[in-house]
């Protein structure tokens, strides 16, 4: 009888350790699957980096300051290209002092007929003045390398997401329960 509950003690230790086994490959499994969808996924942003020329290939629209073109939580496809800045194009710029790109439109370029150097003037569409009083202190034009980027192409609405995510932080950690809670469920 100890022979019998020997080997049944056995069996349920191997079984409990191929369980053991299975379970730590699937997790394994799972987190190599995330971290080559994070690896693709920047790649992939590292790569539209390059073709478009602009350290931020897509920028959400935060604001009403561009309607009625634009609405708040459009997305903006940019590229930047080596064509010089012209007026009426839609531009993403960064100035110094600030930590959110603006989205506005082109009023006005000088170009130094010497130096070839570009002073750039920019304004909302539904704003009344010019965006001097959002450039860094002092700063009455921008150059060239503030500009991050123009637009060439929108997508309606699909920022919303994002804005929502940064007005109200709690919805990333809902947002992060769901995707773990779907995981679960899937296996």
């Amino acid at each position: 009888m100890a022979g019998v509950a020997s080997r049944v003690s056995a069996y349920i230790k191997e079984t409990m350790g191929s369980i053991r086994s299975i379970k730590l490959r699937h997790i394994m499994n799972q987190i190599i699957t995330l971290g080559i969808i994070m690896s693709s996924a920047f790649i992939i942003w590292k790569c539209l980096i390059h073709y478009t020329g602009s350290e931020s290939p897509v920028v959400v629209v935060l604001s009403e300051s561009m309607e009625p073109g634009f609405q708040r939580g459009d997305i903006l496809v940019l590229h930047m290209g080596s064509a010089p800045v012209r007026a009426g194009e839609i531009v993403v710029y960064n100035v110094d002092g600030r930590d959110i790109p603006i989205v506005h439109r082109v009023i006005q370029v000088h170009q130094d007929r010497d130096s070839g150097e570009v002073a750039i003037l920019t304004k909302g569409d539904n704003n009344e003045y010019d965006d001097r009083g959002l450039y860094a202190e002092d700063q009455m034009w921008l150059d060239r390398e503030h500009i991050m980027g123009r637009s060439v192409g929108f997508l309606p609405y699909f920022g919303w997401a994002t804005i929502l995510m940064t007005e109200r932080p709690f919805l990333k950690f809902i947002l992060l329960g769901v995707l773990a809670l779907l995981v679960i469920i899937s296996d």
